[in-house]
């Protein structure tokens, strides 16, 4: 069984930080700790995780860096920033003095387009690559134009399209998502993450119906940009942790094992520093 790196793992501590988007009765809400994760995860072959910020209140943004780094098998952080605001370059500062932080993520599918787009954004992001920091982009299909036009403003950032760019997906409807994936591998310094898929095509998923998603990824990227993530516990929106790994392990089965070691753990090893 090829070891995995999970690079997509969301930790929730309601009682430690503040989840403006998680209330009411939300699938979400409640504790996602680092101990049940494990408890299911080691078995599926999973050696490591990278923590993935999950947009908690501005204030909470460097407690909930420093305190994910603390917990048990997690080999790096991914920080939530805001680059929009005229303070990036001191937030950054203080972020990346922080051991273990590996890149940035401003969630981007839930704010105007119009946010990221600007030159202000851009000249921020390009101060990553001083520190050693990439970026990860999570977008709708829609917003994949949006995405492109960044990483071309920002060719020294390595930028990793989260979810495969899929959200909000209606499972059978390739198009246009499959155009605008196409475009943006043409992108050399863009990353595509195997993740969120599960999720967003509901419980009633079939392997037949979210394979041509993961398989357009890699035939768009190649097996030398792309890195896989559990997305838990937002994979819990579709199935379990465990569906999600047997899952990918039987989509790209026919790969060779050099392949799969890519996918799996070696390019996550290079392109986070890890």
């Amino acid at each position: 069984m090829i070891p995995i790196i999970d690079t997509h793992l969301h930790l929730i501590y309601p009682d430690r930080f503040s989840y403006p988007w998680i209330s009411g009765s939300h699938p979400l809400k409640g504790r996602w700790t680092i101990e049940d994760y494990w408890t299911e995860a080691k078995p599926l072959g999973i050696e490591a995780a990278l923590h993935m910020e999950v947009d908690v209140d501005q204030a909470d943004i460097e407690a909930e860096t420093r305190f994910v780094l603390g917990q048990d098998g997690i080999t790096g952080a991914i920080a939530a920033c805001r680059p929009e605001n005229p303070g990036f370059p001191m937030q950054l500062e203080a972020l990346a003095a922080i051991p273990g932080v590996r890149g940035l993520r401003r969630i981007l599918h839930e704010v105007p387009d119009s946010l990221s787009q600007t030159p202000h954004f851009a000249e921020n992001l390009r101060r990553l690559p001083a520190h050693g920091l990439t970026f990860d982009l999570c977008l709708r299909p829609d917003q994949l134009p949006i995405g492109q036009a960044l990483a071309a403003k920002c060719p020294d950032v390595t930028f990793i399209l989260d979810h495969c760019g899929a959200q909000d997906i209606t499972v059978g409807t390739l198009s246009p998502w499959r155009e605008n994936i196409a475009a943006m591998a043409q992108m050399p310094n863009v990353v595509a993450k195997v993740s969120g898929i599960m999720a967003y095509a509901g419980r009633g998923w079939t392997l037949d119906a979210i394979r041509p998603y993961v398989e357009h990824i890699i035939e768009s990227f190649g097996w030398d940009r792309v890195v896989w993530g559990s997305d838990h516990p937002v994979v819990t929106l579709g199935g379990s942790l465990t569906d999600w790994v047997t899952a990918t392990r039987q989509i790209v089965s026919g790969a060779s094992t050099d392949e799969q070691t890519k996918l799996f753990h070696a390019n996550a090893k290079r392109i986070y520093r890890l």
